[in-house]
C-alpha cells in the first residue's frame, strides 16, 4: 500500500485523496437541476435503484459531487480513497478509530463509513472499479 506521510508527526497515512462529496437531498429533481443548470456541473450519471435516487456531478474535477435522496438533508459525507480497505481500516483501528458499521459494496468498490468525535460523516473507499457508473452512463447504460 502506498501511504502518504502526515505532516508534523511522520506517521503513515492511508488516505490517498478525496474522491466524492456525498450530499443528502430532500428535493432530488430540484437539486439535480441546481447542480446541472444553475452551477453548470456535468452530469456523470443519474440512477434510481433499490428505492433510492443518486446522481453524480463533475463541477470542477474531483472530488465529484453525489446527491442522494436516501441521505438526510442537509448533510455531506466526504469519501476518501485508500489503496486497500482492510489494511487502511486495520491501521486506523490501531490508532483507536472505529468504523460506523461494517464494510459494504458500492459500484466503485468496498467502502466503510466512520464519524469524527462531533458526528461528522466520512467514508474510506477502495476504488476496485473506478468510476464504473460514469462509463456505463456515457454508453447509454443504466439510467433507471
Amino acid at each position: 500500500m502506498t501511504e502518504n506521510k502526515s505532516l508534523g508527526r511522520g506517521k503513515a497515512n492511508p488516505f490517498k485523496r478525496l474522491v466524492y462529496v456525498y450530499i443528502g437531498t430532500s428535493r432530488f429533481e430540484e437539486d439535480r437541476d441546481f447542480y446541472e443548470s444553475k452551477l453548470g456541473a456535468r452530469l456523470l450519471w443519474n440512477l434510481k435503484d433499490f428505492g433510492a435516487r443518486v446522481a453524480a456531478f463533475d463541477l470542477c474535477g474531483e472530488p465529484y459531487l453525489l446527491i442522494a435522496d436516501h441521505v438526510k438533508a442537509p448533510s455531506k459525507r466526504l469519501i476518501y480513497e485508500v489503496d486497500d480497505l482492510k489494511e487502511a481500516a486495520d491501521v486506523l483501528k490501531g490508532r483507536g478509530w472505529k468504523p460506523d458499521g461494517g464494510s459494504f459494496e458500492i459500484p466503485d468498490g468496498p467502502c466503510m463509513n466512520f464519524k469524527d468525535e462531533s458526528g461528522n460523516e466520512y467514508a474510506i473507499l477502495q476504488m476496485s472499479r473506478p468510476h464504473i457508473l460514469e462509463g456505463e452512463f456515457r454508453k447509454g447504460g443504466p439510467k433507471r
